[in-house]
């Protein structure tokens, strides 16, 4: 073990040199990207998790009587957050049909949110993102790959990141997360997403996870089309309302459980999720194209946060840069308003 590594204290984040400008060369190849996979005339969608399944209404529940060291940010008091809720598929070359295995998110906006934001430019927005995906680590470790894989992508070429021509330079741990991601779904109201990437609850570092409370998990079926996700939740939202708890877990070990490592997993064994909230989502109709056009046009960052929910970890740090940016150039391309919402309102 090293002196680095034990030096490491809880939440203690360890930017390298040279971070700042890696991560706007990852800001600038994805830019290229975008600008060349949706020229004039042709509406530009996101560079990752491109494909809504639908965007719902639903409550985030804060519940009571949490463990003190719970009680920070949006969690210091039993409260009802209104929050949009977009479920998606991160098709990160393209869009592509339903059919196809593919990781899939869960994305989470609370509204009336007071207090200063993170970001400096929305810091008096009233908003609070939480973004989860279907598997509980992410792939790429840390900046310096991130601007590789980047570039991969721009190319369409992802292979490329894991697989170049000097084997012993292959990405196999990488991989192995990334194809242990993918996988087929019956229904994204049915299973359980993780933040994969840490943030802080207070003086603490968390990562968080949303589950299902449905009692079963339905099968693709069969005959499927290509957008046969949007319509088992339609079917299902038209039937009966949705729950999922939502869980923290806390880190414990800062050399077992890294924050600059998001490859590497907690073990729920040495630290178990704790719930502090549910995500009820009640029956309602949302497919219709004023709806989904409204999903698309929503921004999600972990890093519309208060400042007690500051993400951590060089992936996070990041984002910072590179989700507005995207999104700033998309719905510039789009020639759409770009805004937080207040309330259910789809203008």
């Amino acid at each position: 073990m090293s002196n680095r590594n034990v030096s490491l204290k809880l939440a203690q984040e360890n930017p390298p040199p040279n971070e700042e400008a890696e991560v706007a060369q990852i800001a600038e190849t994805l830019t290229q990207k975008v600008r060349h996979d949706y020229p004039p005339g042709k509406r530009a969608l996101r560079d990752a998790h491109p494909k809504g399944h639908g965007t719902v209404k639903g409550e985030f529940i804060v519940h009571d009587n949490l463990p003190e060291n719970c009680r920070h940010g949006i969690f210091k008091e039993a409260r009802t957050f209104p929050a949009w809720i977009r479920f998606s598929s991160t098709g990160l070359e393209r869009v592509q049909p339903d059919t196809t295995k593919d990781a899939h998110g869960m994305a989470i906006k609370l509204m009336g949110v007071e207090g200063e934001k993170l970001l400096e430019e929305e810091r008096d927005e009233q908003t609070q993102d939480f973004i989860m995906v279907s598997y509980h680590v992410f792939f790429i470790r840390n900046v310096h790959d991130f601007t590789f894989f980047a570039e991969a992508l721009r190319k369409q070429k992802m292979m490329s990141f894991f697989f170049g021509w000097n084997p012993f330079k292959w990405r196999i741990h990488e991989f192995w997360r990334a194809w242990r991601s993918i996988a087929d779904l019956g229904n994204p109201l049915q299973i359980r997403y993780w933040s994969q990437t840490p943030i802080s609850l207070g003086p603490h570092a968390i990562k968080y996870s949303a589950k299902s409370q449905t009692p079963h998990t339905d099968r693709r079926p069969r005959g499927a089309g290509p957008d046969y996700l949007t319509e088992a939740m339609v079917r299902t939202l038209d039937k009966e309302d949705v729950s999922f708890d939502f869980m923290v877990q806390f880190q414990t070990d800062p050399v077992a459980m890294p924050i600059e490592d998001p490859t590497i997993a907690w073990k729920e064994s040495a630290s178990p999720f704790i719930k502090v909230a549910t995500v009820h989502i009640p029956k309602q109709e949302f497919a219709s194209p004023a709806q989904m056009e409204f999903g698309d046009n929503l921004s999600f960052t972990p890093w519309h946060a208060l400042p007690e929910h500051r993400p951590l970890g060089g992936i996070q740090r990041a984002r910072r840069i590179v989700y507005p940016t995207i999104s700033k150039l998309r719905h510039g391309l789009n020639n759409a308003p770009r805004k937080e919402p207040t309330n259910f309102d789809l203008s």
